[in-house]
């Protein structure tokens, strides 16, 4: 381990959290919503800050009628990463719907960006943040393959989602019945 992952704090949350942060000195917020879903108004108790939207569905198969997370998403996140390093940033907040998948994916990509070999390391910071994640997978492949990881991402993602498991057995009722069903570790 050598420094920190990210040279800001983080927030990790859902869109029912959001007033708990308001006055968290959040500067920067990466937003993650379905396509066609109302903006949060809570963001006008919030200080100034600047806000990123991103939207599409949290899924990680095609299905009609539904934007899944490309590989242009995947990229601009990267991206907004780098464009963070060159600005001061007194705390970053990530939401998505829950704050369980895609807003966790995006917080990993970012640890992650820079970071190559400390993937467990990202997983391993992100349940400080938020004790139960299940990040989505699509948008963890794709990171992996833009950075280059050779599946190290992929499978640090894999050690996570087994933790989850053990941690918290009564998801995988609900995973498992839903498309991430696949995700969930056979022995879970």
């Amino acid at each position: 381990m050598s420094g920190p992952l990210l040279s800001f704090p983080l927030i990790v949350c859902g869109i029912d959290e959001l007033p708990l942060h308001a006055g968290a000195g959040v500067s920067h917020v990466l937003t993650i919503l379905d396509p066609g879903w109302p903006d949060p108004d809570h963001f006008a108790a919030y200080g100034p800050h600047r806000r990123r939207v991103w939207r599409f569905h949290d899924i990680v198969n095609e299905h009609d009628g539904q934007r899944h997370p490309a590989e242009s998403d995947v990229q601009a996140i990267l991206d907004y990463g780098g464009m963070l390093e060159g600005e001061t940033v007194d705390r970053l907040l990530i939401h998505c719907h829950l704050g369980l998948s895609r807003s966790t994916a995006a917080a990993v990509i970012l640890m992650a960006r820079r970071h190559s070999g400390r993937e467990d390391e990202a997983f391993a910071h992100l349940r400080t943040i938020r004790p139960f994640s299940w990040p989505n997978s699509r948008m963890i492949g794709m990171a992996d393959a833009m950075l280059g990881r050779d599946g190290a991402l992929v499978a640090a993602m894999r050690r996570h989602h087994a933790d989850m498991a053990r941690a918290r057995p009564d998801m995988m009722v609900y995973l498992r019945q839903s498309e991430r069903g696949a995700e969930v570790p056979p022995e879970a």
